[in-house]
């Protein structure tokens, strides 16, 4: 198998948290045309026409796009060790919480991804305070439903913190370049889980690699304007 993937996208973090727990042996490719590359995603489009990354290629040549669907098959393929809880509330809890992060955080974000790769001064402010304070919002949300217990649902990895991990490192990394209030204060569930995830040896992988993708992308010279 290939997945076709960055570091940087939070969204494949959640494939790879699925291959490494199930100890999956996939080949990792990063295709052109994303943060920045200038290149064409030419034969990529090939592979997959959505053109977003992750997509992975089985080794029969078929290919499935998406995050989630990628995840569902992988865990209906290799059940062991399982990464969604039997319990059917729990199970609701890990989709729900990849719900919350991406339809509600990753969407707020998604303003600023684009301002960041403009200089400084032509930063818009007043977008940066209303985006800041709807991913305040979305963190909201995720207090509410994260877990307690070290991990965002249960005893054990889920899907749900490959979902996270990515998202709350930007949170905690990368959004006080936009000069805002740390946004993990005053929720003390997502504090305390952003703490804990860490100790994980494969969160831990994850948490590496997400942040070497974030310096790498936070080094690079801004368009001139």
């Amino acid at each position: 198998m290939k997945l076709y993937q960055t570091y940087l996208s939070p969204f494949p973090t959640r494939v790879r948290l699925v291959l490494y727990a199930k100890k999956i042996p996939c080949e990792i490719r990063q295709p052109p045309g994303f943060h920045g590359d200038p290149n064409p995603k030419g034969d990529y489009l090939k592979v997959n026409p959505i053109g977003r990354v992750p997509a992975l290629e089985l080794d029969d040549g078929r290919v499935l796009p998406e995050s989630e669907v990628i995840c569902e098959y992988l865990e209906q393929i290799y059940p062991d060790p399982p990464l969604l809880p039997s319990d059917p509330w729990q199970r609701a809890r890990v989709r729900l919480l990849s719900r919350i992060s991406d339809i509600y955080t990753v969407m707020a974000m998604l303003p600023l991804f684009n301002m960041v790769e403009l200089p400084p001064k032509d930063w818009d402010q007043g977008e940066i305070k209303r985006q800041l304070i709807e991913i305040g919002r979305s963190l909201d949300f995720l207090e509410e439903y994260i877990g307690e217990e070290g991990y965002a649902v249960g005893r054990s990895l889920t899907t749900a913190d490959g979902t996270l991990i990515p998202i709350l490192l930007l949170v905690a990394e990368w959004l006080p370049i936009f000069r805002g209030s740390e946004l993990l204060s005053g929720r003390p569930k997502v504090a305390a889980y952003w703490r804990a995830i860490g100790q994980d040896p494969i969160a831990a992988r994850l948490i590496a690699e997400t942040r070497e993708a974030l310096v790498g992308a936070v080094s690079r010279p801004r368009t001139a304007q």
